[in-house]
């Protein structure tokens, strides 16, 4: 499995005064760099390093969310590219695809 599949973001944190990458396979690891492509680049070493770890300690690291099969059904039926889209937003919130929907579907149109 390589660490270059899995899903990384890249944002300003105005809290640290640096850019902070993320992972959603792996959402406890991030990584602080002055500019976008230190941030990326630290956060695809160090999630290496850790499915690495995963890997030599037998376990079985996660499978990226590019690689994972959806079927698109939820309670109501949507197409594959927008149940991916949820997961991974559900995922970077800590919350389940299910409540995700439920919060979504709550707010007012507009």
């Amino acid at each position: 499995m390589m660490a270059d599949h899995y899903t990384y973001r890249v944002t300003w944190s105005a809290e640290d005064g640096e850019f902070v990458a993320t992972c959603a396979e792996f959402p406890s690891l991030s990584h602080l760099a002055p500019t976008r492509a230190e941030a990326l680049a630290g956060i695809e070493r160090l999630v290496a390093d850790v499915v690495d770890g995963m890997l030599a300690g037998g376990e079985t690291p996660p499978v990226p969310f590019a690689e994972q099969s959806y079927s698109g059904k939820l309670l109501v039926r949507v197409p594959p590219e927008l149940h991916r889209r949820l997961a991974l937003e559900a995922a970077e919130a800590g919350i389940s695809v299910n409540r995700h929907v439920n919060f979504k579907l709550a707010l007012p149109a507009g």
